[in-house]
């Protein structure tokens, strides 16, 4: 008598794909670019690092995809103009902080220093964050009002990184929020 057969592993490619773009954003997020390798986020998934070289081509285009797959622009550009400071200010300052919200930033930023990575970063931000925020403010000094905007909005996400809550209690909070949504929606309605 022949011994059974063992089971089929039944493989779904979209799934495992997933799975890896999940893996890589954790390690890019807390490793950065350089000190993360394709055998490292392979384990993490449990698959065979030729399966990501298959899936994305490499480090570089699996980076990339990374930073496509991360949130961008467009969510705040939703809904009228005079509510974008109040928008941003509010997730900023106010919502509950979840780490997925601030991955790219952190990946971004712990990427930043490697050439390859600052390559993708720049396109990423160019054609996700300026280009899209730069048609929808318009005008002529549009570039450099998404830089500003841009600017502040960098600067809230590290302060409140480094401290969740600001280091205010709550009613300061809400001070900050509205101080903060002012100076945004200045930069979206005014010249520089």
């Amino acid at each position: 008598m022949s011994p059974p057969l063992s089971p089929v592993r039944t493989r779904n490619a979209a799934a495992t794909r997933t799975a890896i773009l999940e893996a890589a954003r954790r390690r890019f997020a807390h490793e950065g670019y350089d000190r993360t390798g394709l055998r490292d986020i392979a384990s993490d998934v449990g698959v065979d690092a030729a399966l990501i070289s298959r899936y994305f081509g490499g480090k570089e285009e699996l980076f990339e995809e990374v930073l496509t797959c991360g949130p961008n622009i467009a969510e705040f550009l939703e809904g009228d103009r005079e509510g974008f400071g109040d928008r941003v200010a509010t997730m900023m300052a106010i919502e509950p902080m979840r780490e997925e919200k601030f991955e790219l930033f952190l990946i971004m930023l712990r990427s930043a220093s490697s050439p390859k990575a600052a390559a993708a970063i720049r396109r990423h931000s160019s054609e996700a964050f300026f280009q899209p925020l730069e048609a929808w403010l318009g005008g002529e000094d549009a570039a450099v009002r998404a830089r500003v905007l841009s600017c502040l909005m960098m600067g809230a996400t590290m302060n409140r990184m480094i401290h969740e809550d600001y280091l205010l209690d709550d009613s300061q909070r809400r001070e900050l929020c509205d101080a903060l949504a002012r100076t945004l929606n200045h930069f979206v309605s005014s010249d520089v």
